[in-house]
């Protein structure tokens, strides 16, 4: 068993170390219609007017099991015992694809859609959850004197070769300025070439070294096996006179996938026409970023008329049984056998596909891209190898360069490099490790050849920028805002009428090439006026005479500008009559002297007038009421009439002094307010006053 196991898996290197899956160049913007393999989005506004492939291989092999180097694989006296390294655990597995695309092109279909056709032929081996350890107990040269016991439980292998013939479409879904998305969807029609499958489930081994006493009296191992084995097939392969013929196998199958791409400078890549209408530069890369998401290889090859054997491994066989199993019909006389007739469905490799491609600067770029398989291990599932791969690169129209750091499932971590110069490409993910390490669990290659048409630099004979064909002055440059024509000065103002805000009427430069304007109206033009938008006199440069403190008073005016107070005191606050000016007044209006028996003032009250004159004077908006008092001498209707003499006799004193008339009342209380006694002369002389109070 494990030289049938080696020697598969020694196939696989010698046949797949000269081929890979394109790792570096399925990153780069010139694959054309290549990029339908990662993801059928990608074809949508590329850089290709058509992309026509001749012949690309690929190919691709890893495992956990074994490890050799480059020098001794290929070497004639390489030896697997010898030269090979064996990594052997419960779960070892292998990987290795070949992939072969045939002719094949894309092309464009107006502005956003893009269409590819595209031919493949595909080679899958998988192997998965063998035992190691068992394949290496089971070695011709294991020593027969000792018991082992292996647990190979369940494992599978299987192989699949099938061609493709395909047809994608793919349509930009939003293009927002920065933001950018396109889907893509590839349907496939697949024909099987072959097909073949190995699955044990729950298989167990026990050797035992004494288990069989022979004839002779001596005695030889025993291998007690239990288990099942299924071989499953889509022709007859073990027939000596098996003749091949292209099997009853068809099948369908579809990739999906969106691409979304970051513009932040998306205006450099827009070119206006004479019309007014864009256009966005088509050989040009817009993106700073780039996310690409992917399902791929969505079906299966029915195989119509299989065969599948089934061998129920539960026996016990001799050493000398086991040592001479050489083909199936040996394996069918030692175990329960059954053989049937069925259709088998071989599962394609679904696997998810995430790339992220960053434009750092002008013609350098970084790619992660991640490859993950979606099939879990099974009877006849084939699985991609999931990969993380670090792809910097150098891109541009005819050469691009790519170093591929990629993590393998299975063989590690590798190196690789790659190149496309016009219509060839080749390069691998591995090969810097191949060269340089000194031993390797994988390894790959591709090449292919193409023909490229790309978008070419629109002609511009002015060199603007701005292609001839959507040039409006295709002989004299111009900005792309005015339709490649170089700005004119139609109002002849020396301003330019793209600064110009009146290209249609003359004004200086300070002024935006308008003519100076009064805008409020104030008979001062917009220049000289300090407050545009409101009317004011020239005197204060065309502002409205401020007012801060609200009062009505503006400040020039105002003697208390940042107080409140009224026109009549110049805008400052009326002082308030306290009550100790209010005792002052009447200290003042006591000491007035009258003529006995009228009301005439004596010469000698004029001082104590001129004072209550100049404290009126202090609160020129309070009004007061002039009081006139007697003593009880006398008749009541003649002491009334007196008072009121002696107080209108005040009061016209006080208008002759300067107080406004508005602001005092002449009242005579007679006798009837009295703040003394009239029993005795002292309190006599005191009821014959006058006051002067504020007005309430």
């Amino acid at each position: 068993m494990k030289r049938v196991v080696v020697a598969i898996i020694f196939v696989m290197v010698t046949l797949t170390a000269k081929a890979q899956s394109y790792v570096g160049f399925l990153t780069d913007n010139y694959s054309g219609v290549h990029g339908v393999i990662a993801n059928p989005a990608n074809i949508a506004d590329s850089r290709f007017k058509t992309d026509i492939n001749l012949i690309g291989a690929s190919g691709f092999f890893a495992n956990d099991y074994v490890g050799v180097g480059f020098s001794e694989l290929t070497g004639s006296d390489f030896e697997f015992d010898t030269d090979a390294n064996l990594y052997l655990t419960d779960n070892n597995n292998f990987s290795g694809n070949i992939d072969i695309m045939g002719p094949s092109f894309m092309f464009n279909v107006g502005k956003t859609s893009s269409i590819a056709i595209f031919t493949r032929a595909r080679t899958i081996l998988t192997g998965n959850e063998f035992n190691g350890e068992s394949i290496d107990d089971l070695d011709d040269s294991i020593d027969e004197s000792q018991d082992f016991m292996v647990n190979e439980g369940d494992f599978y292998m299987s192989g699949n070769g099938w061609a493709e013939i395909g047809l994608t479409y793919a349509q930009v879904l939003l293009n927002n300025e920065q933001h950018f998305l396109k889907g893509g969807l590839s349907l496939k029609y697949l024909q099987g070439f072959g097909n073949a499958y190995v699955t044990g489930k729950n298989v167990t081994i026990d050797y035992d070294a004494d288990g069989a006493t022979l004839p002779d009296s001596s005695t030889s191992g025993t291998l007690e096996s239990t288990g099942d084995l299924y071989y499953g097939r889509s022709g007859d392969y073990d027939d000596d006179d098996y003749d091949y013929e292209v099997p009853d196998a068809n099948g369908f199958g579809f990739d999906l996938g969106v691409v979304y791409e970051w513009r932040p400078d998306y205006d450099k890549y827009v070119v206006k026409g004479a019309e007014g209408e864009t256009s966005v530069m088509k050989n040009k890369n817009k993106y700073k970023l780039k996310l690409g998401l992917s399902l791929t290889d969505i079906g299966a090859v029915k195989y119509k008329g299989g065969l599948i054997d089934n061998y129920n491994i539960n026996n016990t066989i001799t050493q000398e049984d086991y040592d001479n199993i050489e083909d199936s019909e040996d394996l069918q006389n030692l175990y329960t056998f059954v053989q049937s007739n069925a259709d088998i469905n071989a599962k394609l490799p679904t696997a998810l596909h995430f790339n992220a491609d960053w434009n750092i600067k002008n013609h350098f770029y970084l790619n992660l891209n991640t490859d993950l398989t979606l099939r879990s291990s099974g009877e006849n599932t084939m699985r991609i190898v999931n990969l993380v791969s670090l792809t910097p690169r150098f891109e541009s129209k005819w050469f691009s360069f790519y170093v591929p750091i990629v993590g393998y499932q299975y063989s590690g971590l590798q190196i690789g490099a790659g190149l496309r110069a016009g219509p060839l490409y080749l390069g691998s993910g591995s090969i810097i490790s191949t060269f340089t390490r000194s031993e390797i669990k994988g390894a790959d290659v591709y090449a292919g050849l193409k023909i490229p048409v790309y978008y070419g630099q629109p002609k511009d004979s002015d060199g603007d920028g701005i292609p001839n064909k959507e040039d409006g002055c295709p002989k004299k440059a111009g900005p792309i805002e005015n339709n490649g024509c170089p700005w004119g000065d139609t109002d002849g103002d020396s301003v330019l009428d793209n600064e110009d805000q009146c290209p249609d009427e003359a004004g200086p430069v300070e002024n935006n090439g308008c003519p100076w304007v009064d805008t409020d109206g104030d008979t001062l033009l917009d220049n000289e006026d300090q407050c545009v938008e409101e009317a004011g006199p020239v005197e204060n440069n065309g502002c409205p005479w401020p007012d801060s403190d609200g009062d009505s008073v503006f400040d020039k005016d105002d003697d208390c500008p940042n107080e409140m107070g009224t026109v009549a005191n110049n805008g400052c606050p009326e002082p308030v009559v306290t009550e100790e000016v209010q005792k002052s007044l009447n200290a003042y209006a006591k000491t007035i002297l009258f003529t006995t028996g009228k009301s005439t003032l004596k010469d000698e009250s004029t001082p104590v007038l001129v004072d209550i004159i100049s404290i009126l004077n202090e609160y020129p908006n309070a009004k007061f009421t002039v009081e006139g008092h007697t003593d009880s001498i006398g008749s009541v209707v003649t002491n009334q009439k007196l008072s009121e003499q002696r107080a209108q006799a005040v009061l016209q004193f006080l208008v002759k002094g300067g107080i406004s008339p508005s602001r005092l009342t002449a009242i005579g209380y007679g006798e009837s307010k009295p703040i003394a006694t009239n029993m005795y002369k002292d309190g006599r002389q005191k009821n014959r006053r006058v006051e002067i109070n504020l007005a309430q």
